[in-house]
Protein backbone atom coordinates (compact mmCIF):
# COMPACT_ATOMS: atom_id res chain seq x y z
CA UNK A 1 0.00 0.00 0.00
CA UNK A 2 1.23 3.45 -0.96
CA UNK A 3 0.29 6.93 0.26
CA UNK A 4 0.84 9.74 -2.22
CA UNK A 5 0.11 13.42 -1.90
CA UNK A 6 -0.43 14.97 -5.30
CA UNK A 7 -0.72 18.67 -6.11
CA UNK A 8 -2.23 19.11 -9.56
CA UNK A 9 -1.24 22.40 -11.19
CA UNK A 10 -2.80 24.24 -14.10
CA UNK A 11 -6.39 25.14 -14.91
CA UNK A 12 -7.90 22.51 -12.65
CA UNK A 13 -10.63 24.30 -10.69
CA UNK A 14 -14.12 24.83 -12.06
CA UNK A 15 -13.82 21.79 -14.37
CA UNK A 16 -15.18 19.09 -11.99
CA UNK A 17 -11.65 17.90 -11.21
CA UNK A 18 -12.47 16.95 -7.60
CA UNK A 19 -15.66 15.04 -8.44
CA UNK A 20 -14.05 13.23 -11.34
CA UNK A 21 -10.93 12.41 -9.31
CA UNK A 22 -13.12 10.91 -6.59
CA UNK A 23 -14.99 8.78 -9.12
CA UNK A 24 -11.84 7.63 -10.92
CA UNK A 25 -9.96 6.88 -7.69
CA UNK A 26 -12.89 4.96 -6.18
CA UNK A 27 -13.27 2.89 -9.37
CA UNK A 28 -9.58 1.93 -9.01
CA UNK A 29 -10.02 0.95 -5.36
CA UNK A 30 -8.09 3.93 -4.00
CA UNK A 31 -9.04 5.76 -0.80
CA UNK A 32 -8.20 9.32 0.17
CA UNK A 33 -9.20 12.96 -0.08
CA UNK A 34 -9.27 15.75 -2.63
CA UNK A 35 -9.69 19.51 -2.20
CA UNK A 36 -9.19 22.80 -4.00
CA UNK A 37 -6.30 24.95 -2.80
CA UNK A 38 -6.46 28.76 -2.53
CA UNK A 39 -3.72 29.11 -5.19
CA UNK A 40 -5.90 27.43 -7.85
CA UNK A 41 -4.28 23.99 -7.62
CA UNK A 42 -5.95 20.75 -6.48
CA UNK A 43 -4.53 18.67 -3.60
CA UNK A 44 -5.08 14.92 -3.49
CA UNK A 45 -4.10 12.37 -0.87
CA UNK A 46 -4.50 8.84 -2.23
CA UNK A 47 -3.78 5.40 -0.82
CA UNK A 48 -3.79 2.03 -2.48
CA UNK A 49 -1.75 -0.56 -4.33
CA UNK A 50 1.14 0.54 -6.56
CA UNK A 51 -0.51 -0.55 -9.83
CA UNK A 52 -3.70 1.44 -9.16
CA UNK A 53 -1.67 4.42 -7.92
CA UNK A 54 0.34 4.55 -11.14
CA UNK A 55 -2.84 4.44 -13.19
CA UNK A 56 -4.42 7.20 -11.08
CA UNK A 57 -1.33 9.41 -11.35
CA UNK A 58 -1.40 8.93 -15.12
CA UNK A 59 -5.04 10.08 -15.08
CA UNK A 60 -4.12 13.11 -12.93
CA UNK A 61 -1.67 14.23 -15.63
CA UNK A 62 -4.67 14.71 -17.95
CA UNK A 63 -7.70 15.16 -15.67
CA UNK A 64 -11.29 15.54 -16.82
CA UNK A 65 -12.22 17.20 -20.10
CA UNK A 66 -11.85 20.95 -19.67
CA UNK A 67 -8.83 20.66 -17.39
CA UNK A 68 -5.44 21.89 -18.52
CA UNK A 69 -2.90 20.19 -16.27
CA UNK A 70 0.51 21.86 -16.38
CA UNK A 71 2.23 19.59 -13.86
CA UNK A 72 2.10 17.43 -10.74
CA UNK A 73 4.02 17.62 -7.48
CA UNK A 74 4.01 14.15 -5.90
CA UNK A 75 5.31 13.24 -2.46
CA UNK A 76 5.22 10.02 -0.45
CA UNK A 77 3.74 9.98 3.02
CA UNK A 78 2.72 7.69 5.86
CA UNK A 79 -0.49 5.69 5.47
CA UNK A 80 -3.53 7.44 6.91
CA UNK A 81 -5.83 4.41 6.50
CA UNK A 82 -8.68 6.28 4.79
CA UNK A 83 -11.94 4.36 4.63
CA UNK A 84 -13.30 6.09 1.51
CA UNK A 85 -12.42 8.72 -1.06
CA UNK A 86 -13.93 12.05 -0.05
CA UNK A 87 -14.10 15.63 -1.30
CA UNK A 88 -13.07 18.23 1.25
CA UNK A 89 -14.52 21.72 1.05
Amino acid sequence: MLHKEIVVKGMVQGVYFRATAKSVAASMGLKGQVKNLPDGHVWIAAEGPASAMKEFIDWCKIGPSGAKVSGLDITDGPLQHYTEFSILH
